[in-house]
C-alpha cells in the first residue's frame, strides 16, 4: 500500500492548456457560421437547378411548365363560361315561369343580332320546331311534340358540348403530368449515377446536387397535376348540375307543349 501511495505522488498532474475553454468556444463557433452558410449557401435555388439539370430533364420542365401555364388558361375561361350559363339559367327560367307569354318569349330569344345560349336555346330549337310542324294541316299532336323534343335534345347536347370543351384537356394533364415529372427524375437520377463511374469515393455531396436536380422535374409535374384535377372535378360537377336542369326544363317545356298541341286538336 506504502508502494502505491509512493507513486501516486510522485506522478504529476499536467494542466489543461490555458487557452482550452478558448478553444472549445471557437470551435462551437466555428459550428455555429458552418451550419448558417450551409442554410444559406445551400439553400434550394429552383432556378439554378434547373438551370444545371440535363437537356432531357430540361425539356421535361419545359412541356411540363407549358402545360400548367394551358391548364390555368382554361380554369379562368372555363368558370367564365359556367358562371355565365348557370347565371342565364336563373334569369330564363325567371322569366319562363314568371307567366309570359311563349310567344313572347320566344320573339325575344330570336331578336336581330342576338345569339341564345343554354336554356333559352334549348326553349328557342324546341318552340320553333313546334311551330314548323304545327302549321302543316292534318298533323298529329303527338308528331308535334315529338319534333319539338328532338329539337330541344339536339340543342340541349349542342350546349352542354361546348361547356364540355377543355375539359379532357385538364383531365389528361391532371393524370400524365406527374408520370412525366417522374420520367424526368428517373432520368436525372440516371445521369447523377453514371457520373459517379469516373469517381473514387462517391459521398453524398457528389451525387446530392444532381438528385436535386431531377427531383425538381416531379414537383412541376405535381404542381401542374394538382390544379387541373381539382379544376376537372369541380367543372364537370357543374356541367352536370347543368345538364340535369336542362333535361328537367326540356321536360317540363315538353308537357306545356303536349297541352298546347291537345287545345290545338280541340
Amino acid at each position: 500500500m506504502i508502494p502505491l501511495l509512493a507513486a501516486m505522488q510522485a506522478t504529476t498532474v499536467e494542466a489543461l492548456p490555458e487557452d482550452a475553454p478558448a478553444n472549445a468556444a471557437q470551435l462551437a463557433t466555428d459550428a455555429t457560421n458552418v451550419a448558417a452558410g450551409n442554410v444559406t449557401d445551400h439553400g434550394i435555388n429552383v432556378l439554378q437547378l434547373v438551370l444545371h439539370a440535363s437537356w432531357p430533364v430540361q425539356a421535361v420542365m419545359l412541356l411540363l411548365l407549358a402545360a400548367s401555364i394551358a391548364s390555368w388558361l382554361i380554369i379562368f375561361r372555363k368558370k367564365r363560361v359556367l358562371d355565365r350559363a348557370q347565371k342565364e339559367a336563373d334569369r330564363f327560367e325567371e322569366r319562363f315561369w314568371s307567366g309570359s307569354e311563349l310567344s313572347k318569349l320566344y320573339a325575344g330569344a330570336t331578336e336581330r343580332g342576338r345569339v341564345p345560349e343554354g336554356m333559352e336555346a334549348i326553349f328557342e330549337g324546341g318552340f320553333r320546331e313546334f311551330n314548323r310542324v304545327r302549321q302543316r294541316r292534318g298533323v298529329d299532336s303527338r308528331i308535334q311534340l315529338e319534333g319539338a323534343q328532338r329539337a330541344m335534345r339536339a340543342t340541349g347536347s349542342r350546349e352542354l358540348d361546348g361547356l364540355e370543351h377543355n375539359l379532357e384537356f385538364l383531365a389528361s394533364v391532371g393524370s400524365i403530368s406527374p408520370y412525366v415529372g417522374l420520367f424526368g427524375t428517373v432520368w436525372g437520377i440516371m445521369i447523377s449515377f453514371q457520373g459517379l463511374a469516373n469517381v473514387k469515393e462517391a459521398t453524398i455531396a457528389t451525387v446530392a446536387p444532381g438528385i436535386s436536380e431531377a427531383l425538381i422535374a416531379t414537383a412541376m409535374g405535381l404542381f401542374a397535376a394538382i390544379p387541373a384535377v381539382w379544376a376537372y372535378n369541380r367543372f364537370a360537377t357543374r356541367v352536370e348540375r347543368l345538364s340535369v336542369r336542362y333535361d328537367a326544363f326540356s321536360e317540363e317545356f315538353s308537357s306545356i307543349l303536349q297541352r298546347q298541341a291537345h287545345l290545338d286538336e280541340a
